[in-house]
């Protein structure tokens, strides 16, 4: 009898202990089926467990600490309608969801989820699909975004937005998304220490990457491809950029890498391959620009006058239609210990520098600098000729603007 009534004492103390748990269950024909139900309910620290179903919320706000958990990445549709996610708290995490169908505005940037003015928040492992904005941070700081996938269908620029945007917030982490389809793939504003590693941003209607007015960030092993404008990066100083891939950047307007108003920054160990400009420079100053890989792009570099005191070092220019174009008369710049697939120079003491310089602006880009109808020459004998007396004897070519040091082999 004792035996049994002990029992019974346990089972009754066991009652409360489950109606406190920390954790909330989800499903579509649950006692709790709504998201944002769930959020009221939960405490903070909680975590709300969402099993797989459709869901059609929107502007569903978290203004707590908890972990938002995707079980058998379950949908949350916004039906077209506002946010989808509005996160107003530190330490939120969101994890294994689908996420879709956001509102559309030309004067509100709806987003799968905002960020706004929070702490530690991680957004990992979504997929978003057909929206306006993706993920967007605005005055946060930390966090990480990691392993999601963002998408979306438009094709006009005026109509679509950013995948990952993030304006005026430090030290985020955007490591190992896949983006295609946005206007910008990673758009950055006003940003100090961010890490943005391992992302592909591909087919996007601008740029793959457009940052200004950030510093001290780090930006290594992503890839930019076929991105309508390819990759800017403005008006910032620190930045350092490792191992990325440029490629199949085309247009009038595309560039592998554009850089405006940069500087003290690093630009190393890159691949640039088959962009209409792989490196522009305006306004920029004191980079180093070495160890890349340029291969098979319209322009290699084109360098204004305005930008002085980079070195361009130790970088393959391999099967480029032109190597260097400026604007200037002066070369502000240094080239120094380069391979050039162009150079037609000799090594007689066998060291592995060329013995002669290479002068790697060529009078036909000079030419169509200043008359781009030229270009349709670019195949011509006449043209083939000039150039080869320009380099012999250069008249309206930079005639210091040359690589002393020209390696007779590929840099490994």
């Amino acid at each position: 009898m004792k035996l049994k009534k002990n029992i019974l004492l346990a089972f009754i103390w066991m009652i409360p202990l489950q109606g406190f748990s920390s954790d909330i269950t989800v499903s579509t024909n649950g006692p709790v089926s709504s998201i944002s139900r769930a959020i009221e309910m939960a405490e903070p620290g909680s975590t709300i467990r969402v099993e797989a179903g459709v869901y059609a919320e929107h502007d569903i706000e978290i203004n707590k600490p908890l972990t938002l958990l995707g079980i058998n990445n379950p949908v949350i549709d916004g039906t077209s309608t506002g946010h989808i996610l509005i996160i107003r708290s530190n330490n939120v995490t969101v994890l294994g969801f689908v996420l879709k169908n956001t509102g559309r505005s030309h004067i509100r940037d709806y987003a799968a989820v905002l960020v706004e003015k929070s702490e530690n928040v991680n957004i990992i492992d979504n997929r978003i699909e057909n929206v306006f904005f993706g993920i967007y941070y605005a005055e946060a700081t930390g966090g990480r975004i990691s392993g999601n996938h963002i998408s979306a269908s438009e094709r006009r620029e005026s109509a679509s937005g950013n995948g990952i945007h993030l304006w005026n917030s430090n030290t985020t982490v955007i490591t190992k998304n896949t983006i295609q389809g946005m206007r910008d793939g990673i758009y950055l504003e006003f940003i100090t220490g961010a890490e943005i590693s391992e992302n592909r941003s591909n087919n996007n209607n601008r740029y793959g990457l457009h940052f200004m007015f950030s510093n001290e960030c780090i930006y290594r092993a992503n890839e930019f491809r076929s991105n309508g404008a390819g990759v800017a990066v403005m008006y910032s100083r620190n930045v350092d950029m490792i191992d990325n891939t440029f490629e199949h950047n085309w247009g009038s307007g595309a560039y592998g890498l554009l850089l405006k108003d940069m500087n003290n920054s690093r630009i190393e160990n890159n691949r640039f391959y088959k962009n209409t400009v792989a490196i522009y420079s305006e306004g920029s100053n004191n980079l180093m620009i070495r160890r890349n890989h340029i291969e098979q792009n319209g322009w290699a570099v084109r360098i204004m006058a305005n930008s002085r005191n980079n070195m361009f070092t130790e970088n393959n220019f391999i099967e480029n239609t032109f190597d260097v174009g400026t604007n200037s008369t002066q070369n502000p710049n240094t080239f120094a210990g380069n391979f050039w697939s162009h150079y037609e120079g000799y090594d007689l003491d066998r060291n592995g520098i060329g013995d002669i310089p290479y002068r790697p602006v060529r009078l036909f880009s000079v030419i169509i600098e200043r008359q781009p109808e030229a270009l349709i020459l670019l195949r011509s004998m006449f043209i083939t000729i000039l150039d080869t007396a320009e380099r012999m004897m250069p008249v309206l070519t930079p005639a210091t603007l040359m690589d002393e040091t020209p390696k007779m082999e590929r840099i490994q």
